[in-house]
């Protein structure tokens, strides 16, 4: 995660993808109803569920996905992983993933970066350059005051807001989300997106429009990979207009 982009290009990207987000999602909570199938008591299954439907994923997938968790349905076993290397024009990229099949997915992890000018790394080699934060955003729309989200989140423990042309984006402490998430919820806010994310404290730009393509090309290549949760980034460009 580096810069998002506006909404309009994050919508246009997850419909184009949903299908394959619902294979992500699925998985997600899959491994969450590992430690048990009832989200009033398992908080990481809770926000596997709401993330599933919050892109309208269908309540079939979400049932039969708990059950392969509990094994009341037959279903694979995931494993977590991450990955961490450079992009061109040394963009740090961390990769989280969740498989049934590590060498498969070491193989692809490589592949994608070496044929996308990138470099696969050794663990640790990025990672000092992201720190984990609960993150909200939050469209921009002429129902919503600016004044009133900050000090719901305030309030709440919000540790910085930043305004964009079409959006706001609220980061927390990793301890304090759960508290600004219920309040924005019970203030009437509703989310593009919400989840505990690692942040850059440092970020890089790329040195020309060509670097941008590839580094972008390379994200999307990582991002359709059905084994990948999530593509963390330090690229201080937007990657949506490179497309």
């Amino acid at each position: 995660m580096g810069r998002h982009g506006t909404i309009a290009g994050r919508k246009e990207k997850q419909d184009a993808k949903r299908g394959q987000i619902f294979t992500k999602y699925a998985r997600q909570i899959t491994v969450a109803a590992k430690s048990g199938g009832d989200p009033d008591y398992n908080i990481t299954l809770k926000h596997a569920i709401e993330k599933a439907k919050s892109i309208n994923m269908p309540n079939d997938n979400i049932t039969r996905a708990i059950k392969k968790g509990t094994g009341e349905l037959e279903g694979e076993t995931y494993e977590a992983h991450n990955y961490e290397g450079y992009g061109p024009g040394g963009v740090a990229i961390i990769v989280d993933t969740l498989t049934d099949n590590k060498n498969r997915t070491s193989s692809q992890m490589k592949h994608y970066f070496d044929r996308h000018n990138g470099n696969l790394g050794v663990p640790g080699c990025v990672n000092y350059m992201f720190e984990r934060k609960g993150y909200f955003l939050i469209e921009k729309t002429e129902n919503i005051s600016e004044e009133s989200l900050m000090e719901a989140a305030l309030e709440a423990g919000m540790e910085d807001m930043t305004t964009n042309d079409d959006s706001y984006e609220i980061y927390t402490t990793t301890e304090d989300y759960e508290n600004v998430k219920t309040a924005l919820e019970e203030a009437g806010f509703e989310f593009i997106e919400s989840d505990v994310e690692l942040i850059p404290t440092i970020t890089t730009a790329t040195s020309s429009e060509g670097e941008l393509k590839t580094l972008t090309k390379l994200i999307d290549a990582l991002d359709e990979n059905d084994d990948v949760q999530k593509v963390y980034h330090n690229c201080a460009d937007d990657l949506y207009e490179a497309e």
